[in-house]
């Protein structure tokens, strides 16, 4: 068996489509089932054992850990507005440290969802290094969770015989509609070109960048799949990894690239950065992938013209969902 927790979301679906394309269906799904009634698609078609809500998952684990042999964490409280530090703390802190204690006692390797919101302003590079955990500065209580369990993780005697925090950067992809402000700026534009027939993106604020060239390392969650599951077939050189493609695109680019996707001249809007974030906004992110292609992982990542291109002509364009 192998556990997906957050099987129904964004993320988390799209790994089950990944394990299910490579004959992996007994597939335990861990999430609050119905608590997003518009996200049931998500799982529609796909294979699996069955359906454990996070409610009852430990009680459920506890008499089936001996058929567990992989667990993928990938459910977590991931919207950066919320401001409920007692939300994060329950959710991303204390059942994350539960199941690792767990599948650290049976024996079982884990795979989780950290995340690029833990380098903050990125200061401080953006390098899955462990020594600089303690300087990396979250903007957000969702970043700073993920960060805090990053370093609990690293810190704890006792750890699974393999396991891997995976800091994703910019996910975008199917399956990721139900996320309304927290969906990717791709799922956004896509609806305000098909609605107005331009897309607004920030004005820069700072000199050295040009309006829209705001820069991102932007990875399609079919990527970010088949990292996971090069992970579990390999389960060696246990650590912290960014996942993003290691380069960083512009705003520009990937409006432009969904304006060409849908056959349509490029309009784009600028308007003022709000002012209650400005200080907080994030000018550059690009992942150093040294780490995870150190231990093996050759595949190319998709380039965002491509990945734009199949997102929005096999999923957005016509309604279908993974």
């Amino acid at each position: 068996m192998i556990v997906v927790t957050g099987a129904e979301g964004f993320i988390g679906s799209c790994l089950v489509a990944k394990l299910n394309q490579y004959n992996y269906n007994d597939l335990i799904l861990v999430d609050d089932f119905g608590s997003w009634p518009e996200r049931a698609k998500n799982l529609n078609n796909k294979r699996y054992t069955e359906k454990v809500e996070r409610k009852d998952f430990f009680n459920w684990f506890e008499k089936n850990a001996n058929q567990v042999q992989f667990v993928f964490h990938i459910g977590a409280r991931t919207d950066t507005t919320e401001t409920n530090e007692a939300i994060f703390k329950e959710l991303n802190l204390d059942f994350s440290k539960k199941l690792w204690a767990n599948c650290v006692n049976e024996g079982i390797a884990m795979v989780y969802a950290s995340s690029a919101a833990t380098y903050g302003e990125g200061e401080n590079g953006y390098d899955d290094d462990i020594s600089k955990l303690d300087n990396l500065t979250p903007l957000n209580l969702y970043g700073k969770s993920k960060n805090d369990f990053d370093k609990w993780a690293i810190n704890e005697e006792k750890k699974p015989y393999f396991w891997a925090g995976l800091k994703f950067f910019n996910v975008y992809g199917p399956n990721e509609y139900h996320k309304g402000r927290m969906a990717s700026v791709i799922y956004h534009a896509y609806h305000q070109i098909k609605k107005t027939g331009e897309v607004s993106l920030f004005k820069s604020h700072r000199s050295e960048y040009t309006d829209g060239e705001q820069m991102r390392d932007f990875i399609y969650v079919k990527d970010l799949c088949d990292v996971c599951l090069f992970l579990m077939e390999n389960r060696k050189n246990s650590g912290l990894y960014n996942l993003g493609t290691g380069k960083a695109r512009t705003w520009n680019d990937l409006v432009n690239a969904i304006f060409k996707a849908l056959n349509l001249n490029s309009k784009i809007n600028y308007i003022d950065i709000p002012e209650d974030i400005r200080d907080k906004y994030q000018y550059f992110t690009e992942a150093n992938m040294n780490k995870l292609i150190s231990i093996g992982y050759t595949k190319p990542f998709t380039k965002i013209e491509e990945g734009v291109f199949d997102y929005v002509n096999n999923y957005l364009n016509s309604s279908t969902f993974e």
